[in-house]
């Protein structure tokens, strides 16, 4: 359960450092270990306060969050360390911000509910829209709509880190995936992706690749050069793995699903030198024999077609998405993001 920091503590320290000031001599650090003194400023810069778990500063005139969390934190991606933790979007010259030197609460467990985390899956993009089609202006519309709400879009790798209890998450935190590897992925997706710097992750199923609307490995190649788009598993044919073949026997069954893992990843591995570590199961069905395989592979995520969101105890073989549709309007769309479960983890 996270604990908020004493906020006596935090103006004992405050008052503490201004009087060192006043008085014309450094504040104290007890208990600050060497690794934390090196990253900190030398002497004169903006630091008021400090000790080993926080750092009471005063921005400086055109510092930003991001300045700030690679200044202290070594990261300018834990920018939201900062802001979440001071309740501000934006630095304040001037005025006191307290940079937590420790992610504060892994788990994203609070006492009025938890942190989850929305996973979304789209399929294919174009003008006509359809159940499965997305425009491109309602894409963009979404992105926009993401970005606007100041959500952070993550990869299935951070996710993964997430549910390890080793990375804590923005509370507005989603992850966007595409399945099957149709073209308008590349057409479409991509450079909307790309303006907004948004990562994704396109689920292949191999079979499909040299379709007449499906990805190249060229196009492939190029998206994942651009360190956005990231290429996994979809199954070799997309069928579902849960069913049996009529006649199909335990040994014959296990093979096939053998095949359905390996066969794509493989291809994958090869032709865009990507580490598997996530697949889609096709319609989202999935049994033990599956699973097996993508442990047996070394595969650390599954990931269904159920919708919600993900706690940090979610089953990592059986991660839910939610699908997006052609006909979503941005009320729909802003159901499908919701980030936080208000009763109380169990």
């Amino acid at each position: 359960m996270n604990r908020a920091p004493s906020r006596l503590r935090l103006s004992l320290l405050i008052a503490a450092a201004w009087l060192a000031q006043a008085c014309g001599t450094a504040p104290s650090q007890p208990g600050v270990s060497e690794a934390i003194r090196e990253q900190l400023p030398e002497p004169g810069a903006q630091v008021i306060g400090r000790d080993q778990d926080f750092v009471v500063v005063v921005p400086r005139s055109g510092d930003t969050m991001a300045m700030l969390a690679q200044r202290y934190l070594g990261d300018a991606n834990r920018a939201w360390w900062i802001a979440e933790f001071n309740n501000v979007t934006h630095p304040r010259t001037g005025q006191e911000l307290v940079i937590p030197l420790k992610a504060r609460n892994p788990m994203g467990v609070y006492n009025s509910g938890f942190q989850t985390i929305p996973v979304l899956c789209y399929h294919r993009f174009s003008s006509n829209r359809g159940k499965l089609a997305v425009t491109p202006s309602a894409f963009a519309a979404q992105l926009d709509y993401l970005a606007q709400h100041n959500y952070r879009v993550i990869t299935l790798a951070q996710l993964q880190s997430f549910l390890q209890g080793r990375e804590a998450l923005p509370r507005q935190t989603v992850v966007i995936t595409i399945d099957d590897g149709y073209r308008s992925t590349y057409d479409i997706a991509f450079p909307l992706l790309r303006k907004y710097r948004f990562p994704a992750t396109v689920f292949l199923y191999s079979d499909f690749v040299g379709a007449g609307d499906a990805l190249t490995w060229t196009q492939m190649q190029e998206m994942t050069r651009s360190g956005l788009i990231e290429i996994q598993p979809h199954s070799k044919t997309h069928s579902n793995l849960s069913l049996r073949l009529a006649q199909e026997g335990d040994a014959q069954y296990r093979e096939r699903m053998r095949r359905e893992v390996e066969t794509p990843s493989a291809a994958i591995e090869d032709k865009l030198a990507t580490r598997i570590n996530s697949y889609a199961y096709p319609y989202g069905d999935t049994n033990e024999i599956v699973v097996d395989q993508l442990s047996h592979r070394g595969i650390a995520l599954g990931l269904t077609v159920t919708p919600g969101s993900n706690g940090f105890f979610a089953n990592p073989y059986m991660l839910r998405r939610t699908m997006v549709f052609g006909e979503d309007d941005l009320t729909a769309f802003a159901a499908k993001v919701s980030v936080f479960a208000k009763s109380a983890a169990r």
